[in-house]
């Protein structure tokens, strides 16, 4: 079974930037709106994917949707929160955290 070449491109992406490239897992599913790929990482890895103000992360979501518009779909990336992550009680996903920077 061959790859897809929005998973494919991620994972290159994000082993090529962490520290625990074993840990990355990539997960795909596709709906009526599109593709919804599912980023996994180790806990000590979350910063250097999101990045200073969530640039990285940002970086990595434009290139995806690129890599998708290619292959003619909508490709939306979410990160998940590593479990034993550096939780501060308040209940929000590191996606919703990083849309609330505002950049």
């Amino acid at each position: 079974m061959t790859q897809e070449p929005d998973v494919a491109f991620l994972e290159y992406v994000v082993k090529a930037l962490v520290d625990h490239p074993s840990d990355v897992k990539v997960t795909r599913v596709v709906d009526e709106m599109g593709v919804l790929v599912t980023l996994d990482v180790n806990p000590g890895d979350m910063g250097k994917i999101i990045g200073r103000t969530g640039n990285t992360a940002k970086a990595i979501r434009t290139l995806l949707r690129v890599v998708g518009m290619k292959n003619n779909a909508r490709v939306n990336l979410k990160i998940n929160e590593p479990d034993g992550g550096k939780g501060t009680g308040v209940s929000k996903t590191v996606d919703e955290m990083i849309d609330s920077l505002g950049v």
